[in-house]
């Protein structure tokens, strides 16, 4: 059985409002974000009736779609998932649907040779590798970096949405200080992924400045329809990220010139693998290579020195030559204190 887009839309927004165990979901709670969701999507205002969403539910517990939601009523009035980690995204691909997906994926595949395209080239491989491994007939051609155990990937849809169409959203956010969830409201701007993570850059609407909010520590996002949606100043996200290495900045940060050193064991994995797209060979001799980065001083900076230990020395801007110093002094000290132990 395929599934037409309008059914898609009502399932996913079902599925979303059953996995935020913060809200009691009754049924007319379901009607009405169903209704929103269809009327922010494809722009039908005449709402949803009542048998649709029941017959939606029922279709999404059987396994007609391959689902079998475990969805249950509790107190005879609220609707939630048995099992808290159930999401209809992680079914299993209907034949139907697949191989509609390959058409897709077939279709790309034609123009990926056009200038236009070539940033598709890496997503249309995962793609293919994707879907043939949905057979088992075909085994896996590309091994792609996955962390199963990663959170808050389903939010990626709701947020990209809320900033494409300029949403606010209400966001339950635990830190990992927080003893406690924090919920708040939010007026999204970009997501960011950074080593298979990913991060939402936004302002709170009671605060000033920008915040990166990262998905896993998510609980819930929910668009907030009572609030204006508030454009953020003075700052071109399409850039933001330029001048930095990970996603550890204000809008108040400047690049320094940063001018590493590094070994001749070290300097191929650098040269064919640059630390970021300013870089910049200023010196290369028999030794190794110095060279120079201009990037926001932050800790994904000092991480990926400090991943190249006695292969790469800074030589400027002071300040971050001191941080490294004292990073790799305690480090040694840690060392010496367990020999001392031992």
């Amino acid at each position: 059985m395929s599934i037409n887009k309008l059914a898609l839309i009502r399932y996913r927004t079902i599925d979303s409002c059953l996995r935020n165990r913060y809200r009691k979901w009754t049924l007319d709670d379901l009607i009405e974000k169903v209704a929103e969701k269809l009327e922010e999507y494809e722009g039908i205002q005449s709402g949803v009736s009542k048998r649709t969403v029941q017959a939606d539910i029922q279709l999404m517990r059987s396994d007609k779609l391959g689902y079998n939601a475990p969805i249950i009523v509790k107190e005879r009035k609220y609707y939630c998932y048995e099992d808290a980690d159930y999401s209809i995204m992680q079914s299993p691909i209907s034949p139907t649907d697949l191989d509609t997906m390959k058409e897709v994926v077939s279709l790309l595949q034609q123009l990926n040779g056009f200038a236009h395209f070539e940033e598709m080239t890496d997503m249309i491989a995962r793609l293919e590798n994707t879907l043939n491994s949905s057979n088992k007939k075909q085994a896996s051609c590309i091994q792609l970096e996955n962390n199963r155990l990663l959170k808050g990937l389903e939010f990626i849809s709701p947020l990209y949405q809320a900033i494409l169409h300029k949403k606010a959203v209400q966001i339950t956010y635990k830190s990992f200080k927080a003893k406690e969830p924090r919920v708040a409201v939010y007026f999204p701007y970009l997501l960011k992924e950074y080593r298979n993570r990913w991060f939402l850059v936004t302002k709170e609407r009671k605060s000033a400045g920008l915040l990166n909010l990262a998905l896993d520590r998510m609980l819930s996002v929910d668009e907030f329809a009572r609030e204006k949606f508030q454009e953020y100043q003075g700052v071109n996200f399409e850039r933001y990220f330029d001048d930095l290495i990970g996603v550890t900045k204000t809008e108040r940060d400047r690049a320094y010139k940063v001018i590493l050193k590094i070994d001749a064991a070290n300097a191929p994995y650098v040269l064919t693998k640059p630390l970021h797209p300013s870089q910049v060979v200023m010196n290369e001799d028999a030794t190794g290579i110095i060279i120079r980065i201009d990037v926001v001083l932050n800790y994904e900076l000092e991480r990926e020195i400090l991943g190249f230990g006695d292969g790469m020395q800074v030589l400027a801007p002071r300040l971050l030559e001191k941080k490294i110093r004292l990073r790799l002094k305690n480090a040694f000290l840690q060392y010496q204190q367990a020999d001392q132990r031992g």
